[in-house]
């Protein structure tokens, strides 16, 4: 499982990959599909070794439709990365809890004797 989330999470670090993954979550579509919000920017050979990489990860599924190459989201692969942060989950929530609780003993109300910053009349 190691080799795969190291993949996986390598995939995910880059913002390109990230946008096409977002674009899959839509729906099945081509890889000149794909390519083509970032046409601009990079080329189409860039563009397939980011598609590569999300298909070497396990996080994409792409196809052969006679002259298509459609692509999909690989749902197993990406639950399996979510699973693996939902452990982390628990911590996360006790360590928030304790620092709430410390913030509550070292917090002193501060309206005592205050009217919203303003001077009381005589003072």
């Amino acid at each position: 499982m190691s080799v795969t989330i190291d993949r996986t999470f390598s995939a995910l670090a880059d913002p390109t990959r990230r946008a096409i993954l977002a674009r899959l979550a839509l729906g099945e579509t081509t890889v000149s599909d794909l390519a083509q919000p970032f046409l601009g920017s990079m080329s189409l050979p860039a563009i397939s070794k980011h598609i590569k990489v999300l298909e070497n990860a396990g996080l994409i599924i792409k196809g052969q439709d006679k002259q298509s190459r459609p692509c999909r989201l690989n749902a197993p692969a990406m639950k399996e990365a979510a699973d693996w942060i939902e452990t982390y989950r628990a911590y996360w929530e006790e360590s928030f809890d304790r620092l709430d609780a410390y913030l509550k003993t070292i917090t002193t109300p501060s309206s005592k004797g205050k009217t919203n910053g303003k001077r009381s009349e005589g003072q």
